[in-house]
């Protein structure tokens, strides 16, 4: 499984983590705390203005607005400064974008639905799945009659999908009543679900609609087609002629027989469409439980829709900055020597391995930067250290009230 650079543990307990390497009662410990919470507000005053400037450039393409409330922010709401708000947000989250090859994949393969859906891509005028946590579990699921089987399965702790629908005049042309569409033409949806398994990542588009697997439809068609046809050559069709024959030229029918021969034709065609109705339920089950898939992702597993999902894009973002910003400083403060940016990437990713047994690809330029932006990390001859404590503080309250400078002549 491919090492991600998303850190997957609560910031709280990384900060518990980081004070304890500290000796106890010193107060070096008191103060790294003292830095975490500066850097958590300072994060989250950046989160304000992020979101501000998604939420303005976002809303004439907001479905959760009407048309009057959209038509307002026209010339206000600018698209691609929304897309490059959006990306960054996503980056600084950790998220990744899954490529087409794996989304492909995921069409092919069901893990728990056993379904073949089909989406009209050509409905948006772009896409894109963005994900982040990768893990794999067991689960029972339902296959003949009440017998399940478990399978081991990956799924995704987050995805979030962007959807970039075309305008009106492309539905038209496709002869589509604009009143039946579920969405606006020319809208931006957003949504975020957790856990979403890799190969039914299919199953979180909206326009996703069930159809009969290669598999269905043999199982289907050809005893349908190949066996309804040999019943009625050698049964049915015979004992029909005999009798139209024999009532057509007056002779004598031997009507036990005719009547068994066609009787038994009539009974092996029930049989057979017995077996065609359950085949048929088979595939309307698999859409009933696609279709509660769809309700408990809906309900149980949404985290947010269109703007609403801003907020939870941007906590997790706020989130990881402070985790990769918080983690490398504690570790050069606590070197001894400067460290170049490979050796502290290998320290942290070593300690995550042997501490917590979680392997993770640390975003080490990523922090060191912002380390550097905000003042407390100095780069000299390709190695790099941190401020000490009491002077790292003094640089944030610092920062601080520069945000708002107001007084100042």
């Amino acid at each position: 499984m491919k090492r991600e650079q998303y850190i997957p543990f609560d910031k709280e307990f990384l900060l518990e983590m980081q004070i304890a390497e500290y000796p106890s009662g010193k107060k070096e410990a008191e103060d790294f705390k003292k830095l975490f919470n500066l850097l958590e507000h300072y994060f989250h005053y950046e989160a304000f203005d992020l979101i501000r400037k998604l939420k303005q450039n976002y809303a004439l393409f907001d479905p959760d607005l009407n048309l009057k409330e959209r038509e307002g922010f026209v010339g206000k709401s600018d698209f691609p400064t929304f897309k490059e708000s959006l990306l960054k947000v996503l980056e600084r989250g950790n998220y990744s974008r899954v490529d087409q090859d794996t989304i492909i994949n995921s069409f092919k393969k069901s893990d728990l639905i056993g379904l073949k859906l089909a989406i009209d891509f050509d409905d948006f005028k772009d896409y894109g799945l963005y994900v982040r946590g990768h893990h794999r579990t067991r689960e029972k699921v339902p296959r003949f009659l009440f017998w399940k089987k478990e399978i081991e399965f990956e799924y995704y702790d987050r995805v979030m999908i962007y959807l970039d629908y075309n305008d009106t005049e492309y539905f038209n042309k496709k002869k589509v009543k604009i009143s039946k569409l579920l969405f606006d033409p020319g809208c931006i949806v957003l949504k975020i679900f957790k856990r979403v398994p890799k190969n039914d990542l299919e199953t979180i588009f909206p326009n996703a609609v069930p159809r009969m697997s290669t598999t269905d439809k043999i199982l289907f068609w050809v005893p349908g087609i190949g066996g309804g046809i040999s019943l009625l050559i050698t049964k049915v069709i015979p004992a029909l002629i005999a009798m139209y024959a024999a009532y057509k030229s007056g002779e004598s029918l031997d009507l036990l027989n005719s009547k068994a021969a066609l009787n038994q034709g009539l009974i092996a065609l029930g049989i057979l469409g017995g077996y065609l109705f359950r085949q048929y339920s088979s595939f309307v089950n698999k859409k009933i439980r696609f279709s509660k898939m769809l309700a408990d992702s809906l309900y149980f597993r949404n985290l947010g829709n269109n703007s609403g999902a801003f907020y939870s894009l941007l906590n997790s973002s706020e989130e990881e900055e402070l985790k990769e910003t918080i983690l490398a400083y504690a570790f050069l403060n606590r070197s001894r020597k400067p460290l170049t940016a490979e050796e502290l990437d290998s320290q942290i990713e070593t300690w995550f391995k042997e501490k917590l047994n979680t392997e993770i690809d640390f975003d080490v330029r990523d922090a060191l930067n912002k380390l550097k932006n905000i003042g407390l990390g100095i780069e000299t001859n390709d190695t790099w250290e941190v401020i000490p404590l009491n002077k790292a503080l003094i640089r944030i309250d610092e920062e601080w009230d520069g945000i708002f400078a107001y007084n100042k002549k």
